[in-house]
């Protein structure tokens, strides 16, 4: 028997990107607020790289994830609510970091490497009205609080996200391929575009659903115009808002480079656009991280990393639909949850 034919595509055991060893993700929310943060992180520097494609990113060190750069790896990622504001959470979590004694040695001194980007959510019916900025010391929490439980939906940097139409919410799916690599990814949808069908209950994602993760609803039988961007305001009213920006991580327990890692990031963005319409805009600011464990070496590179990049793809637009499918309502919320129309 073949590899494929013994060992099948499936998603892993806890379905999450935690199903690669090592990897842990901590979160942490503010009601009040509606804002929050989410933590990738490990016992040990991972390798990691990013791709931006959308038009209104907002990141923090991601020059440093270019393949010719100094430092090749790091020691956590962070995705975070708050626009601008939430690129502070990456302070707190480098604090964590360095008194756990974590970072990159530079003489006597540690220095934590913790990447980040950002989602607009300052619109989102939360109090926006703090006098301290409320990031840092969300970010510490959510790495204090780093585990294998990902909570899905309304949690962590998903707390406040909403698509054109629908919450948003936290995802995360992963895979186990025929060589017995995992890949999986970690996601907070807050889309400028739409991850249902036509405003109904089936999902863009539907294709690659593996059991019932998100419904099990099936591909939509009916579709809209197809040339028009879907959006349930108006273009002009939604890119007024700048509400959006859908941001993830892809992550394997392959042995990549940097520059692998790259390649894997950018095939990932496929998940965007096959689970949001539309994705990638002017007034998203789509961003995707890989990371690499590097536990398990690629037997053939070039033909392991086209799988690496499809991998990455599906899970991630299955993530996307599984962190919108298991959004909570709130106190308001501009719009309502997929449960509480359609579940």
């Amino acid at each position: 028997m073949t590899a494929t034919q013994t060992r099948p595509w499936g998603p892993g055991p806890r379905n999450s990107i935690t199903d690669i060893a090592g990897l842990k993700v901590g979160q942490a929310s503010d009601a009040k607020v509606k804002s929050g943060v989410t933590v990738l992180t490990a016992d040990a520097p991972f390798t990691a790289a990013v791709h931006v494609m959308g038009g209104a990113p907002g990141t923090r060190e991601t020059d440093l994830l270019a393949s010719d750069k100094t430092v090749q790896m790091v020691d956590a990622l962070v995705l975070s609510g708050g626009s601008a504001f939430g690129l502070d959470a990456a302070g707190g979590v480098a604090d964590a970091l360095r008194a756990a004694g974590r970072g990159y040695a530079a003489g006597p001194v540690r220095v934590p490497i913790v990447p980040a980007a950002i989602l607009f959510d300052l619109l989102n019916g939360g109090d926006k009205d703090w006098i301290t900025n409320p990031y840092k010391a969300l970010g510490q929490t959510a790495y204090e609080a780093a585990g294998t439980e990902v909570a899905l939906g309304s949690e962590g940097a998903g707390t406040g996200a909403f698509t054109a139409g629908l919450k948003g919410g936290l995802g995360t799916a992963s895979v186990v391929l025929p060589s017995g690599h995992v890949v999986a990814a970690l996601v907070a949808v807050n889309a400028l575009g739409t991850a249902n069908v036509g405003g109904g209950a089936h999902f863009w994602a539907a294709p690659w659903e593996m059991g019932d993760e998100f419904g099990a609803r099936g591909v939509a039988t009916d579709f809209p115009e197809p040339h028009e961007p879907l959006t349930k305001l108006s273009m002009s009213e939604r890119m007024a808002l700048r509400g959006n920006t859908t941001i993830g991580i892809v992550a394997t327990d392959a042995l990549l480079s940097q520059a692998q890692c790259t390649r894997l990031a950018t095939a990932a963005h496929d998940g965007f656009a096959r689970a949001l319409v539309p994705s990638h805009t002017p007034a998203d600011g789509d961003l995707i991280f890989a990371a690499a464990t590097g536990e398990k070496p690629l037997e053939d590179p070039d033909a392991d990393l086209l799988i690496q990049g499809h991998a990455a793809a599906t899970a991630m637009a299955r993530a996307i639909a599984r962190g919108v499918h298991a959004a909570r309502p709130a106190e308001g919320d501009p719009f309502p949850c997929w449960q509480t129309r359609f579940g």
